[in-house]
């Protein structure tokens, strides 16, 4: 049975390399010009609009938040590329 000794690694950390690598091409892609348009529109058009209002399918709003979090996905990895 593991106790909570069990939960201390003692490696080191170390990220994946291809998850960095892939961070590293957001940043690039979406830090020109073109690319931080691209993603200012992505935000406004997708992410600050509502998921779901009354009256509408509850299936819209799981549809909606799908689509918030491509546009997250793609922040956090731009915000994890500037941190190396």
């Amino acid at each position: 049975m593991a106790g909570w000794d069990d939960l201390e690694g003692s490696e080191e950390f170390e990220p994946d390399q291809k998850g960095v690598d892939l961070n590293l091409m957001f940043a690039r892609t979406f830090g020109t010009d073109e690319g931080k348009r691209v993603l200012a529109w992505m935000r406004e058009f997708y992410l600050e609009q509502p998921c779901w209002q009354p009256g509408t399918d509850q299936s819209l709003g799981v549809f909606r938040e799908g689509q918030n979090s491509v546009i997250r996905d793609i922040e956090t990895r731009i915000r994890k590329a500037k941190l190396k």
